[in-house]
């Protein structure tokens, strides 16, 4: 796209509790410069002629609140500069990493090399609760929060109780958030998707509910008892699940994973990449629950829970395989047709669950629009792409786990003030 342009009329969603209005914005070198009739008059002196974009919208950055990037530097699947390339791409101004990584982020010069990044997308770093994550020993909480961890977490499942209290008790959390995945591994076994009758027909190793439902109830009544505490669920999977949170009168905020939003059981087969994922994949029940839960405020946010995996690790057998998933560019298309499209959410409806929830989970001013900002993007709800997960650049990374390949799909930004490179401009 020209470096200046007037696009008029078009969708704008300027921030959180504002309503989607249809305006004129005035873009020069890929900042904000003017909305109304101001950008009118600015283009006008400018000779700068009005291009129609009635169908696409302008809304603030989204907000990731919880994946993984194992090694910033030296992995050919994914790198931090792979990574910033494609969140910009997919309009993700703000992404949080858990700790996991090849060396665990749970002293202060483990956050550093990471905190050094400048760019427009903003990475933010949960530090370790524990030592290399093992639920063992705790790790220096003030010292990592000193050096600006956003807050503290583990790994995917339940922290022990004994040390989650003994950390709470410590009283070191300096009110930041501590993000624990209502997951126990012990109940889950070998199970790879929850306990439903899809399940069992497709012959997968079942994953009982009560793996969610148990370590849910301890982290409910550990926050019942230390109602100080900022404590954030991760990725919560179940329609029991759902029904726990709603009925607590102290309830945590939490996230649900957007996979968990568009994907269940019945939509996949045992091949497909999204089958083998953590928290385990529910069944239409669960699926809905989530939705309404997330619509409802029962949940908070949406997180992308992103994990990048090779092309070898992901043609091993579903019970061998690594789980997770990549593609930050999915999020918002497929959401938009699940919730938009199919629910007739609302566009700030949307906009809670993935840009303005998230920041809630993290303990940040929430996105919006300002002028002389290159914090937007615009979104075409109509374009249709084929999603292909093969790239021949190393500068996109080689991770191969992401779902729906060959697949045409519906919905793509198709600009960003986030620096990127964009493809395919949205005007000739």
């Amino acid at each position: 796209m020209n470096k200046s342009y007037l696009l008029d009329p078009i969708q704008i969603l300027h921030g959180p509790d504002k309503k989607v209005t249809s305006d004129a914005v005035l873009f020069i070198n890929k900042q904000i410069q003017a909305f109304g009739e101001e950008a009118r008059i600015q283009a006008k002196k400018l000779k700068i002629a009005a291009k129609s974009a009635k169908h696409l919208l302008l809304a603030p950055c989204l907000v990731d609140p919880h994946s993984v990037l194992e090694n910033h530097l030296n992995s050919r699947v994914e790198t931090i500069s792979t990574l910033l390339l494609k969140a910009a791409n997919a309009g993700y101004g703000q992404i949080a990493l858990l700790p996991r990584s090849s060396i665990w982020r749970d002293k202060p010069e483990h956050l550093q090399p990471l905190s050094d990044y400048k760019k427009d997308v903003l990475i933010h770093l949960w530090g370790s609760f524990s030592q290399k994550g093992k639920g063992e020993e705790l790790t220096p909480h003030k010292e990592l929060l000193d050096c600006e961890a956003i807050g503290l977490a583990d790994d995917d499942s339940i922290i022990p109780t004994e040390l989650l209290r003994k950390g709470i008790m410590l009283n070191e959390l300096q009110g930041r958030p501590l993000l624990v995945a209502p997951r126990d591994p012990a109940i889950q076994g070998h199970g790879i998707a929850r306990e439903a009758v899809e399940a069992l027909r497709s012959g997968w190793s079942l994953d009982p509910v009560e793996s969610e439902t148990i370590p849910l109830a301890i982290l409910l009544e550990l926050q019942k008892q230390y109602p100080k505490v900022n404590l954030r669920l991760m990725n919560l999977s179940t329609a029991d699940g759902v029904s726990m949170l709603a009925s607590n009168t102290r309830r945590p905020l939490a996230t649900v994973s957007w996979w968990h939003l568009v994907a269940d059981q019945s939509s996949l087969a045992s091949t497909d990449i999204g089958v083998r994922v953590v928290p385990s994949l529910g069944n239409e029940k669960d699926r809905l629950a989530l939705k309404e839960g997330l619509r409802s405020g029962i949940l908070t946010g949406v997180s992308v829970s992103g994990v990048a995996l090779d092309d070898a690790e992901t043609k091993k057998p579903i019970s061998e395989r690594a789980p997770g998933l990549n593609g930050y560019h999915l999020v918002l298309p497929f959401l938009w047709q699940e919730l938009i499209e199919k629910s007739q959410w609302s566009i700030e409806e949307l906009w809670e669950a993935i840009s303005f929830g998230p920041s809630k989970i993290l303990n940040l001013p929430k996105e919006e629009l300002n002028l002389f900002s290159n914090r937007w993007i615009l979104f075409d709800p109509k374009k249709q792409w084929v999603q292909n997960n093969v790239h021949s650049s190393q500068r996109l990374g080689t991770a191969s786990n992401q779902p729906w390949k060959d697949a045409k799909i519906t919905g793509q930004i198709i600009d960003c003030g986030l620096t990127a490179e964009f493809k395919a401009p949205p005007f000739d």
